[in-house]
């Protein structure tokens, strides 16, 4: 029987926001020339959200064998260990080959000894884009922050398993995705984040 890995969720930290852009552009320095761009991404990066106290960041490249190979020892200076998985969770609804959601990741503690998940994805991938979607929809939509952050308390409360948090979870976010999409749609809102830390080779 699997052990359960067990887990917190914190109401915000209005000190998130910084440091998130300040780690963005700490890893962007390590990871040049392959990093495109690297963003703060997930619910530390939404004002007002709970969220577990880990900074998840997105760092965007052009080739993910090339990348894994390259990040491996500035990321372990950094406090970062590679991890096996290797695949993001396909929202409900997609077609899409899961191939098209490949990513390598690294987590860890940083210098600060903050907890870092680091997500490596192709530039223009599905993935990549939906982890800027759900954070700029929420940022758009404050009013939905809170419901969303007592969903993620109450549930952390319940199950008190990571693994079975996020098995309930994928489905509810599934639903976000889904109105976030009429919302870019609607708005002409773009994967291309006008924030980002970005690597000088892109104009």
């Amino acid at each position: 029987m699997a052990t359960a890995r067990h887990f917190e969720i914190s109401t915000y930290d209005d000190d998130w926001a910084a440091r998130g852009r300040a780690l963005a552009s700490e890893l962007l320095t390590a990871l040049r020339p392959l990093a495109v761009r690297v963003e703060h991404i997930g619910s530390t990066a939404v004002p007002g959200m709970a969220a577990k106290p880990v900074f998840d960041l997105q760092v965007s490249v052009r080739d993910l064998a090339e990348a894994a190979v390259a990040f491996d020892a500035p990321l372990t200076a950094f406090g970062l260990l590679r991890m096996p998985h290797e695949q993001d969770h396909v929202p409900a609804g997609h077609d899409d080959v899961p191939q098209r959601w490949r990513k390598r990741l690294w987590n860890g503690r940083g210098p600060g000894g903050e907890r870092i998940n680091l997500h490596c994805r192709l530039v223009g991938s599905p993935n990549e884009r939906l982890a800027l979607l759900f954070r700029d929809w929420f940022r758009a939509h404050p009013a939905a922050v809170p419901a969303h952050a007592r969903f993620k308390l109450e549930l952390a409360a319940a199950v008190g398993d990571l693994d079975v948090y996020a098995d309930v979870k994928d489905p509810v976010v599934d639903l976000v995705v889904e109105v976030a999409e009429t919302w870019a749609a609607d708005t002409g809102w773009s994967p291309e984040p006008s924030g980002a830390q970005r690597g000088s080779e892109v104009p």
